[in-house]
């Protein structure tokens, strides 16, 4: 991961130039605001009914827990996986602008959208020992720099005080994903991860962090490898869902 901090003295004075802006309408925010309370007011919050295991909203009208059927007909790894906003729109523009525009600043309120999905009873009321991100396969961490997953992972586990672990490694580099279906996801991704050595999980609670969930394969997949290894329990938290 290399984040270049020789430009951090060079913002901190245009700071006293040049007022903060939305990083969506570019209109005035408080400094240290990075999106104005207009734009948020946009972001497509997960509200019930949805999937107890995936967070898959659903339309229709459901009372009590429930399991979506794309759920109910797979074998996932994790216990669950919560995320507190649709991946639409702001949420969308702004997660991309982080992962693929290497607007680093935006790691803060995508931070925050994860710990509102810590609210979540799913989520709230359960001890963590360790909060694990999603790794990169190192190829991809070179090109792009840095892991996205890692940089909002390390400022959750700062704001719930439970330690960071990269206890996971990407040790194949697989194609993307877009073209496949759910099954085949699942098997592209198949031992693509493993435990890092000297690395010990067992009898642990861990909480996996992504920025984004789609069909849950890559979260599936990261946590298989931690049951493997013996952790109690697998949960995965994001920042929004698909």
């Amino acid at each position: 991961m290399r984040i270049d901090r020789t430009l951090e003295p060079l913002r901190a004075i245009a700071s006293l130039f040049y007022p903060a802006l939305c990083a969506i309408c570019h209109a005035p925010v408080e400094r240290g605001d990075y999106i104005c309370r207009n734009c948020l007011d946009k972001a497509q919050r997960i509200v019930a009914p949805f999937c107890a295991k995936c967070s898959e909203p659903f339309a229709g009208a459901i009372d009590g827990e429930f399991t979506c059927a794309n759920c109910a007909n797979r074998t996932l790894g994790f216990d669950a996986a919560v995320s507190a906003y649709r991946s639409r729109g702001v949420v969308r523009f702004i997660v991309l602008q982080f992962k693929y525009n290497r607007q680093l600043q935006l790691r803060h309120p995508i931070a925050e959208w994860l710990q509102e999905a810590m609210n979540d009873a799913r989520l709230r009321q359960r001890h963590f020992h360790l909060v694990i991100p999603v790794p990169l396969h190192p190829a991809r961490q070179r090109e792009r720099g840095f892991n996205q997953a890692e940089l909002v992972a390390k400022i959750l586990a700062q704001k719930i005080n439970v330690p960071l672990s990269r206890a996971l490694e990407r040790i194949r580099y697989t194609t993307t994903q877009t073209a496949f279906d759910r099954a085949e996801r699942m098997e592209n991704l198949r031992g693509a991860f493993r435990l890092r050595k000297k690395i010990g999980v067992r009898g642990l609670q861990v909480l996996l962090v992504d920025d984004i969930l789609t069909t849950g394969s890559t979260l599936s997949e990261c946590a298989r490898v931690l049951r493997e290894a013996g952790a109690q329990s697998v949960y995965a938290v994001t920042a929004a869902r698909a």
